[in-house]
């Protein structure tokens, strides 16, 4: 419990500074955090089959690029330049002939790697892109994130009684409604208040409360897989936490969500 709760303040001291700062330092550490979010999606992939060094170090790279592909962005509007998707497809997918050896490289190690790098570029660079629009909605979605999660965990231990899936038996459909009822509430609160006070409230509830439930829906996405690979958490990297995926899963899911909202919201 000590180490989790020293890693939690080490977390916030370094994380909060530079997210009030934005600009590169805050650019350098979400890039940071893709390529250790990449290297987590790696580790889970190699304890069932190893992938090459030079297909991982490329991986590093683009995902960093991608990452950085939004540094300029501030309207929100997000473009994607179909030279790099190109780019991705070739270099994962063309090694599969000179490699010509299926226990080594294959379809589905390609197809998994360029998955993963655009997952997690594409997550990691909206991150980017709202920092640089307005702070204001990275905190209305980290109080969503942060808050579901935690009143979820609350309730589910004070009244749970049903479980909600087998892919995380601890968790409850009691916790799961107090988690999103919570989250709707503070985060509401907090829009309301500080974002927009012009904006219908019943819309941004049911906007809010959607976005509680796919923050639930994140954490259990990234459970399946961690369960799939038969590993507690994503990795070690956070000690008494898991790895980045492990903190970052429901937000990745909220900003994703959000990001097909932008100019209704």
């Amino acid at each position: 419990m000590t180490k989790r709760v020293i890693s939690a303040v080490v977390l916030v001291l370094l994380i909060v500074p530079l997210l009030y700062i934005g600009g590169l330092p805050f650019n350098i550490l979400l890039s940071a955090l893709s390529v250790c979010a990449l290297y987590e999606m790696f580790h889970m992939k190699e304890t069932k089959e190893k992938l090459p060094l030079i297909i991982k170090v490329i991986a590093y790279i683009l995902v960093v690029f991608l990452t950085y592909n939004t540094v300029n962005i501030i309207d929100l509007q997000y473009h994607m330049d179909y030279k790099i998707m190109a780019f991705l497809i070739f270099v994962f997918l063309c090694p599969i002939v000179f490699v010509n050896d299926f226990n080594k490289y294959n379809i589905a190690d390609a197809l998994y790697v360029i998955g993963s790098v655009l997952f997690i570029g594409l997550s990691f660079s909206l991150l980017v892109a709202l920092r640089n629009y307005d702070l204001k909605y990275i905190l209305y979605l980290a109080l969503i994130t942060i808050v579901t999660d935690t009143f979820a965990l609350f309730t589910g231990r004070l009244v749970g009684k049903h479980k909600l899936t087998s892919i995380s038996p601890n968790k409850t459909i009691e916790g799961s409604i107090g988690g999103s009822l919570m989250g709707t509430f503070v985060a509401v609160a907090f829009y309301h208040t500080v974002i927009n006070p012009a904006l219908s409230l019943v819309f941004i509830i049911f906007v809010t409360l959607g976005l509680t439930i796919v923050a639930q829906i994140g954490d259990l996405v990234f459970s399946s897989i961690k369960r799939y690979y038969g590993m507690k958490d994503f990795s070690d990297l956070i000690p008494g936490h898991g790895g980045i995926l492990d903190r970052f899963d429901s937000m990745i899911f909220v900003v994703l969500a959000f990001t097909m909202l932008i100019g209704i919201i």
